[in-house]
């Protein structure tokens, strides 16, 4: 193997610089700094050095980091001159990354430890450097070692000591001390020190990503499950897959265990599978796994011992597998702490970690998860209770749960299901049994087969009513009759058969003794179930589409005479049949009609004392409303619906009342954060339903959107890319659609590679669609995030595309524009060559063109003045950055570094920024070639000028700075008068307008200019 060249090592040094953080990294840093030590360079070898440390730093590693900075340690020591002011500066601040490597390196004795605070002290006073940094040292070391009185001391000497360029950032000092406030139990203190950091105000390399993480548990603690949500989204999203911040990892872990999200953390877990590894840095891995350790113990205790978790050691582990290898291994790591330091503290601190009970036991967090697979040795779930349990319960107390049971069953009410499933389980404890409690569970069971379409319903349903029958209940009996009518048409029965069926149904409830106290309900019901089979049945019959209009008329009329009939009796049942008129006239298509009719039902079942009744035609209505552009109204229902449900036991219904009001409130525009808390609650009932491919994905997509609109967009795309695969089975437009967003949530989050590959996946799925703009825009916008990103050659492919799929719908001209101008800019990335500045002044001359023939057809349309406006401004800048470029060259000739014009330019960027080390300098112009130039820039922003000036206030600040640019460029060939000149006019005029039309900032900014140009003359 050839040994590598100085260059060879400088230029590896650059690219490890930019590398992933990791142990491929410190690999290659390792073998960089020992090829710099063989090539004899010091300097080279110190700045291998340097780069080592830092590669181990951030990553799993750290720890490592003592050799090489006792090898620096000792150059620094052998020759102080050799390092720079820097290079010495980087050297005592990487003191305090040792000091806290040795606290936490169980190997070190405590007496190495101690001696090398001591040593830091001594160097940062006689460097004269503040103590602060040593004292918040000496605090983690005390704590550690159980020296409280110690830490206490050196808390405050810290808080005391003056801040200076050896302090660490305020973001993790604030870190810090909130940790300490969390060690006396005092959470809110730490939250309200934290918060300038949670909040954004202060941030760093690892802040707010490390306590974001940090304050999950905090806040929960306090009972602020919404902030803890969020920052577990936020939290997550920034430590995701980042070797030095797998410590947040395990707390993101635990915090998914101790609320009920033990399916999330599990899946989090998976994501980490490859650094559950053992880690170099023990107080990492001790961190690390002892937040796995929260969430293995949960899953045990959910009889989840069996299920898969990830591999360690290179073969495949159980829960129950990994629970023990990764507990026996913190212990190991606990006890050599505590072997070293002379106390129990870290095990303690991790054995009551490890052993933390939930906080919550459910906390929706939004994103999809995975359900735990189905185990047989999960515990049995917990019944209701009353008085007693089991073969305890008195009879008394068993005879007043079935008189419960049986109102809520006569009432309609949805937790009717669970009480008799309750009696069923009570019912075999007792010695003797009611014949009619044993004919009312049969019947719930014979409900039950009936509603899923079970074959053996008849029968059950038959020998139910002969038991009635028998028990002289002929009111239940005839009850019977009527579902086995209904589940004959469910069942696909002949027509004949179904009518017959009813037919006796309604001769049985007729039969009823008049006295009956529920003999009118029963003649009602038998009346309008056959309104709504024979309505089924008739449709079944007709095999003339258009014979459906008739249906509807006929059952329109049928249920209209139904709540003429019983609108002083059956009040449920009126309000039901309001509900069926309510559809009715939705499908002949009158919304309008419908509104009243849905509101009457839901005000009826309210009055009827049942009150979820109404939920259904209130959902319906808050739909109708939004259709008819009436939102106001629309969100009344929606609220109404949503109070109403509070009985409702169907998760499904639960979820689609929050889907729709989170709807209609992220509509209103100024309600995202109240439409996100229904649209997480909706996710999770239809969770909870089995439906969250469906209604969960839908749910999730608008809590995406809310979240967005709420300004909480790490929160959005964590949400929207947790339900994606889900969302892509929607078909094309929804799958265009998410992608796009997708897109824009990255685009703002600053990852544009993902953003672009989001778009150019959605443009993907277009690209067959008989209209080509929305492909185009996606192409656009893909062009512009892949420019962002600094990937000039593909977004410039982008850009092409978008441009062809522009120019075959001919109706885009400013996307047209605007495609050209940015392909203008990228000729000129690289090099501002002669060649690079005509392409760029092709592509400007073309996008004017457009404007100009748009105009034609349009000559009064301000955005196409305007954008030929900008067209011709950014022609100037091309030509001055010409200019520019071209007085650079002959700058760098005569070896001057000085690249600053002086001017006030918007133009005025450095060209050697632009051009990048590699290129050449442009081709030298003569002096009438650069005069001739700035003569056309003049021109091009005096054109620009006036056209804003046309277009009025809003441009105000586009046509000042036309000004500037050409009274500077006028200044440049020598006529500062003429550039003050203009000026000069511009003031004038602003003085004549009336105050209130003048912008605060354009008589100051102008008098200013003016002021720099006169300075010149």
């Amino acid at each position: 193997m050839t040994t590598p060249t100085r260059e060879e090592i400088v230029r590896g040094l650059a690219e490890n610089r930019e590398s992933p953080n990791g142990a491929a990294r410190n690999a290659h840093a390792e073998a960089l700094a020992g090829a710099a030590e063989t090539s004899g360079d010091r300097a080279l070898f110190r700045e291998a050095l340097d780069n080592l440390i830092n590669a181990y730093l951030y990553s799993s590693e750290s720890s490592r980091m003592l050799v090489p900075f006792a090898r620096l340690l000792q150059e620094y020591d052998k020759d102080p001159g050799a390092f720079s002011h820097w290079d010495a500066h980087s050297l005592f601040w990487q003191f305090k990354w040792v000091a806290t490597a040795i606290s936490d390196s169980p190997g070190i004795p405590l007496e190495s430890a101690t001696g090398w605070l001591d040593e830091m002290e001594r160097r940062y006073r006689i460097a004269g450097y503040s103590e602060r940094p040593v004292r918040e040292a000496e605090l983690w070391l005390a704590d550690a070692i159980g020296e409280d009185e110690r830490a206490e001391r050196a808390f405050r000497r810290w808080l005391a000591a003056e801040r200076d360029d050896m302090s660490d950032c305020r973001a993790c000092e604030l870190n810090g001390q909130g940790q300490y406030a969390v060690l006396h139990g005092d959470d809110a203190k730490a939250l309200e020190l934290w918060k300038p950091v949670l909040d954004g105000d202060l941030t760093c390399a690892e802040e707010p990503h490390r306590l974001l993480a940090t304050s999950l548990l905090p806040l929960l603690r306090l009972g602020r499950a919404d902030e803890a949500r969020s920052h577990h989204l936020r939290g997550y999203r920034m430590a995701r897959g980042n070797e030095s911040l797998l410590p947040s990892v395990g707390r993101h872990i635990e915090f998914c265990a101790l609320t009920g999200n033990e399916p999330r953390g599990l899946e989090i877990l998976a994501e980490h599978a490859a650094h559950v590894a053992p880690l170099a840095n023990l107080d990492d891995r001790l961190a690390f796994h002892a937040g796995i350790l929260v969430l293995l113990r949960r899953l045990r205790e959910l009889g989840h011992g069996r299920t898969r978790a990830v591999p360690y050691g290179g073969s495949p582990r159980t829960v129950d597998e990994l629970y023990e290898v990764l507990y026996a291994g913190c212990l190991d790591i606990a006890r050599q702490f505590d072997a070293r330091n002379g106390t129990t503290r870290v095990s303690d601190r991790f054995l009551a970690q490890v052993g933390r009970e939930p906080l919550l036991t459910e906390l929706p967090l939004g994103v999809r998860s995975a359900a735990l697979p189905q185990t047989g040795s999960a515990p049995a779930p917990t019944l209701p209770t009353h008085p007693g349990s089991g073969a305890d319960l008195p009879a008394a107390a068993f005879t007043e749960l079935v008189e419960r049971a049986r109102r809520a069953r006569d009432l309609g009410h949805p937790g009717a299901d669970a009480l008799w499933a309750e009696v069923a389980v009570r019912v075999d404890a007792l010695p003797e049994t009611d014949p009619l409690v044993r004919a009312d569970l049969a019947a719930q069971q014979a409900l039950a087969a009936g509603r899923s379409g079970a074959a053996e319903a008849p029968q059950l349903l038959s020998r139910v009513r002969d038991d009635y029958r028998a028990l002289g209940v002929a009111e239940r009996a005839a009850l019977a009759e009527l579902r086995l009518a209904g589940v004959a048409a469910q069942s696909g029965a002949a027509p004949t058969e179904v009518r017959a069926l009813l037919r006796v149904a309604l001769r049985s409830a007729e039969a009823l003794d008049a006295a009956e106290p529920l003999r009118v309900r029963r003649i009602a019901l038998a009346e309008l179930s056959a309104i709504r089979m024979e309505s089924y049945l008739r449709s079944v019959e007709s095999s003339d589409a258009d014979g459906h209009h008739d249906h509807h008329g006929e059952l329109a009329a049928e249920l209209t005479d139904f709540v003429a009939a019983h609108e002083g009796t059956v009040a449920d049942l009126v309000a039901e049949a309001e509900e069926m008129l309510g559809r009715v006239a939705l499908a002949q298509g009158e919304p309008e009609r419908a509104v009243p009719l849905l509101a009457a039902s839901a005000a009826r079942a309210a009055l009827a004392g049942r009150p979820w009744q109404a939920v259904d035609a209130l959902v319906l209505r808050a739909g109708v409303l939004m259709t008819l552009e009436r939102p106001e109204e629309a969100e009344a229902a929606a609220r109404s619906a949503l109070e109403h449900a509070a009985e409702v036991t169907d998760a499904e219904a639960q979820g689609v009342v929050r889907l729709t009001l989170a709807d209609i409130l992220l509509r209103r525009g100024d309600a995202a954060a109240e439409s996100a808390g229904h649209a997480l609650a909706a996710a999770h009932w239809f969770d909870q339903a089995g439906l969250t491919a469906d209604g969960g994905a839908h749910a999730r997509l608008l809590l995406a959107r809310a979240y967005a609109g709420d300004g909480r967009s790490a929160e959005a795309a964590e949400v929207l890319q947790s339900a994606l695969a889900d969302l892509l089975e929607h078909g094309d437009q929804q799958a265009v659609s998410v992608r796009e967003f997708l897109g824009d949530l990255l685009r703002r989050l600053n990852e544009p590679r993902p953003a672009a590959e989001q778009y150019l996946l959605a443009a993907e799925v277009a690209e067959g669609w008989e209209d080509p703009r929305p492909q185009a825009e996606l192409a656009h916008s893909a062009a512009d995030t892949l420019n962002d990103a600094g990937l000039a050659v593909e977004a410039a492919a982008a850009y092409e595309r978008a441009l062809e799929l522009h120019r075959l719908t001919g109706e885009v001209a400013v996307a047209e524009v605007r495609i050209l101008r940015s392909l203008a800019w990228l000729g000129l990335r690289e090099e501002v060559t002669a060649p690079a500045v005509s392409g760029a002044r092709k592509r400007l001359e073309e996008a004017a063109d457009v404007l100009e023939a748009a105009l034609a057809a349009d000559p009064a349309a301000p955005d196409l003045r305007s954008e030929l406006a900008q067209t011709w401004h950014q022609l100037a800048q091309v030509l001055d950055r010409h200019v520019n470029a071209n007085e650079q060259s002959y700058e760098i000739t005569d070896e001057d570094e000085e690249n600053d014009t002086g001017d006030g330019r918007d133009g005025g960027d450095e060209v050697q920024d632009l051009a990048g080390p590699e290129a050449e300098p442009a081709a030298g112009l003569s002096p009438a070639e650069v005069d001739g130039l700035r003569l056309e820039e003049i021109e091009l922003w005096d054109r620009a000028a006036r056209v804003y000036a046309e277009l009025g206030p809003d441009h105000l600040r586009d046509r000042f700075q036309c000004l500037n640019n050409a009274a500077w460029t006028e200044q440049e060939r020598g006529d500062a008068e003429a550039g003050a000149a203009r000026v000069t006019a511009l003031i004038d005029e602003a003085r004549e307008l009336p105050e209130d039309t003048v912008p605060d900032w354009l008589l100051p900014s102008a008098e200013r200019l003016l002021a720099q140009l006169t300075d010149s003359l």
